[in-house]
């Protein structure tokens, strides 16, 4: 298999093994706007997919484990935030490759891949097409993680944001959780990195990738295939917390304003003195009073474009303020 340079990491040439039907993974009690759309297309592709729907939580992870362990040369994940970060730890520390059809409320890995979001053809052309990329894949509490992470505020907004709230009015469901979680006060927590930089705020966030809630570039030196996890530290709760956000966005890095600390490390600890909710890749994992963080022992394998797909602040806007009406036909629909 040839191995040539690429952006995102070492990429290996289109001479994939091609199953004859892809192992693929997918939810169908899941709730989302995208759900008739989605299963219309996997029935229309059914012979090239041998499709596995998921019962129970975790079980996305056994299959996609129990698929690695048979020599399966690739799976693909069918759905959001909670089936892909399901397959990515079931993948993690074996060869098998990892194929996505985003069909979720923000699809951000997909978005930092360049793997398209809005189109489930195109997004199966790019796992026809054969190209990988190899991406770090760091651990929270021993928990994967390809994207980002959090702890404090925007895992605490996942958790306060219901599935009901997710379906009806999309990515507008996590702003109005925000409002509730933004009248609470928050511990101070401590970030310990192993270079020794120590650093004290009311929330963090960390990037393997450069996004955050769509298009939002928060982490804009991020590199997720440098083996460095980038850290943003919030000094200050509550409403400031996220204008402060939001005019680092429009000014070109959120690391610009007073009130955020913005470095690179290799690994940290963070510990407060009571537990705190933290979230991986969107998905709310618990709440604990410590959070190691450090990169696995080996590199997630994506089928994906050489390079990310264009974004910008106003198109994040745009699509945030604006999301799918119900359809007719969906309402009777169970969905991704």
């Amino acid at each position: 298999m040839n191995r040539v340079a690429a952006r995102g990491g070492m990429r290996e040439e289109s001479d994939v093994p091609t199953p004859r039907r892809y192992p693929l993974i997918f939810n169908p009690k899941a709730r989302s706007q995208k759900g008739g759309r989605v299963l219309r297309f996997l029935m229309d592709h059914a012979n090239r997919f041998a499709m596995y729907a998921t019962n129970h939580a975790g079980e996305a992870r056994e299959l996609a484990a129990r698929f690695a362990a048979q020599g399966e040369s690739v799976v693909i994940a069918a759905g959001g935030d909670g089936t892909l970060n399901e397959v990515v730890r079931g993948l993690a520390g074996t060869p098998t490759i990892l194929g996505v059809l985003p069909a979720g409320t923000m699809n951000v890995f997909a978005r930092e891949m360049g793997i398209p979001f809005d189109s489930l053809e195109r997004a199966f052309a790019v796992i026809e097409r054969g190209h990988i990329r190899e991406v770090d894949l760091f651990e929270a509490n021993g928990w994967p993680f390809v994207q980002m992470a959090g702890v404090g505020f925007d895992a605490q907004v996942i958790e306060e944001t219901s599935w009901e709230a997710k379906k009806m009015l999309g990515p507008l469901a996590y702003l109005l959780a925000a409002v509730k979680v933004l009248g609470e006060r928050p511990p101070v927590m401590e970030v310990i990195c192993d270079d020794g930089r120590r650093e004290e705020g009311v929330a963090m966030l960390a990037g393997n990738g450069s996004l955050y809630g769509g298009q939002f570039k928060f982490f804009r030196n991020a590199d997720n295939s440098d083996s460095m996890i980038d850290v943003l530290v919030y000094k200050e709760a509550g409403y400031k917390l996220v204008l402060d956000s939001l005019r680092g966005l429009a000014l070109g890095g959120i690391d610009l304003m007073q009130s955020v600390s913005y470095f690179q490390t290799e690994a940290f600890t963070v510990r407060a003195a009571r537990d705190v909710p933290v979230e991986v890749d969107g998905e709310w994992i618990g709440r604990f009073n410590e959070i190691r963080f450090q990169e696995t022992s080996s590199r997630l394998r994506v089928l994906a474009p050489d390079g990310p797909l264009a974004g910008s602040f106003a198109e994040t806007m745009k699509s945030l303020l604006s999301w799918p009406r119900r359809q007719p036909e969906l309402q009777a629909t169970r969905s991704l």
